[in-house]
């Protein structure tokens, strides 16, 4: 039998949770929890899966001296917040209906039902107060060989819930094997059923595509996904050529990702932030800027991004001389203010009269100084 070894299982708020709960009924640890513990990789939130009722759980909660926020009763969740840790505890459940976006579910006092309503079997996996894994579907065999595989028919899991199709690449591309590929019948499935994707609200499919591109390398599960006809259906007109050079040429963020990608991101529910600098980014690569430009304009970080996908999209050569041209425009300064002009300007003559000078200081290599360019 495998037990987990992990800080937040011994943790006292986990205890505390945990003792309140397993001795009225069936309580485990359970999902990404559990399966980032035996990957060794970070635990950020912690879900608890149990046999009682959402009523059961506040009141026996609330009698441990533990905080309760009912943050979705009707599908069984409650959220139980131990010394200001929040810990997800919801009801054994099995679905009654599903339409591709939604479930109605019925609560239920079986850990195997509850199980065969998950979406992958890495993510069926459960674990007592102890650590002791309960695996009911043989996720552990999967997990270990870092298969991302459907529980149960992948077709019947994909109707259920559309954006499972997008679930299944993004956990491909942060725990699957590149070296094997994506899961054939999984793959197939997710074909089939491509154009559930459209019935999708923005902000659902934009979340896991962004979560997704943040995976250190998505470049397979990114060619699955054109393979399959999904990336298209998501993002129109989107190609993986410069995207994988992109990726080859640095280890950028999802928004980098996104603007290597291309194709019509009118279709994703982009903040504010991730607009701008998208189209910032796209702008700059396909702009007439030099290395040095960008560097003073952008500065160091954002402009070596932007000169790494000018030469993915444009499939020429990453130089030396580039990079330390856009660290020195990066560390230069304008020497020229407004007050230094010919008094007699105003408005916005001081306006154009400061950007020819910026230009002119720009195309010499910012070595102009300010009494060069006065005069």
């Amino acid at each position: 039998m495998i037990r987990i070894e992990a800080d937040w299982i011994r943790d006292p708020r986990s205890m505390a949770v945990m003792a309140a709960l397993a001795p009225a009924g069936q309580a485990y640890f359970v999902g990404g929890c559990v399966r980032n513990a035996l990957l060794g990789a970070p635990v950020s939130d912690i879900d608890i899966a149990t046999s009682l009722v959402p009523q059961t759980v506040c009141q026996l909660a609330q009698k441990a001296g533990l905080k309760v926020v009912p943050t979705g009763l009707d599908h069984g969740t409650v959220t139980v917040v131990s010394e200001g840790q929040p810990f997800e505890v919801t009801t054994f459940r099995r679905d009654v209906h599903t339409d591709g976006r939604r479930a109605t579910v019925a609560f239920c006092d079986s850990l195997a039902q509850d199980a065969m309503r998950r979406d992958f079997t890495m993510n069926a996996l459960y674990a007592d107060a102890q650590g002791q894994v309960i695996d009911p579907l043989g996720g552990l065999d999967d997990l270990q060989a870092r298969i991302v595989r459907f529980v149960g028919d992948p077709s019947g899991r994909i109707r259920e819930d559309y954006l499972r199709i997008l679930r299944f690449f993004r956990f491909f591309a942060w725990y699957g094997d590149p070296q094997q590929g994506v899961d054939a019948e999984g793959l197939a499935a997710c074909a089939a059923h491509s154009a559930g994707l459209e019935t999708l609200s923005s902000e659902r499919v934009t979340a896991e595509i962004v979560k997704l591109l943040a995976a250190p390398q998505p470049q397979t599960a990114l060619g699955a996904m054109m393979q399959s006809g999904v990336l298209t259906r998501v993002l129109a007109g989107a190609t993986l050529e410069a995207f994988f050079r992109f990726c080859h040429l640095s280890q950028p963020d999802a928004v980098a990702r996104l603007a290597a990608l291309g194709g019509d991101v009118s279709q994703l529910r982009l903040s504010r932030a991730q607009s701008k600098r998208l189209h910032m980014l796209r702008d700059a690569a396909v702009g007439t800027m030099s290395a040095g430009e960008l560097g003073y304009r952008l500065g160091a970080a954002q402009a070596r991004v932007a000169l790494d996908l000018r030469c993915a999209l444009l499939e020429i050569p990453s130089l030396p001389a580039d990079r330390h041209a856009v660290a020195l425009g990066a560390a230069s300064r304008f020497p020229v203010k407004a007050a230094d002009l010919d008094p007699v300007l105003s408005g916005a003559a001081i306006g154009a009269r400061l950007r020819d000078l910026e230009m002119a200081w720009i195309k010499s290599s910012f070595t102009l100084t300010k009494g060069q360019l006065l005069a």
